[in-house]
């Protein structure tokens, strides 16, 4: 077993583990249920952790995670689509008029 990730929302990380078991790559959540006890320790030590069930997934397993970080993350400035020459705001991740990505 290796940690691949951990991130302060649950959301993000059952997200990354249905990714990864969609791709027959087994994984688990540590750290699920500790948000409870936040204060009492530092707040990264209770956050949900990503857990790779076999070793030998591990590198594949971060691929996929990466790719899904570039697919959801938001350019940092304005942009234009290639597509179809739309101008976009820096929160929209894919083109407003065709869905395209950015």
């Amino acid at each position: 077993m290796k940690k691949l990730t951990s991130f302060d929302s649950l959301i993000t990380i059952a997200h990354y583990r249905n990714l990864l078991e969609s791709e027959g790559i087994p994984a688990f959540v540590r750290n699920e249920h500790l948000a409870g006890i936040l204060g009492e320790i530092p707040f990264q030590e209770v956050w949900p952790e990503l857990w790779v069930r076999n070793d030998l997934d591990y590198d594949r397993a971060l691929e996929l995670i990466d790719a899904a970080r570039i697919e959801t993350e938001s350019p940092p400035d304005a942009w234009r689509c290639k597509a179809c020459g739309a101008d976009n705001e820096r929160q929209f991740g894919a083109c407003w008029s065709c869905g395209e990505a950015a």
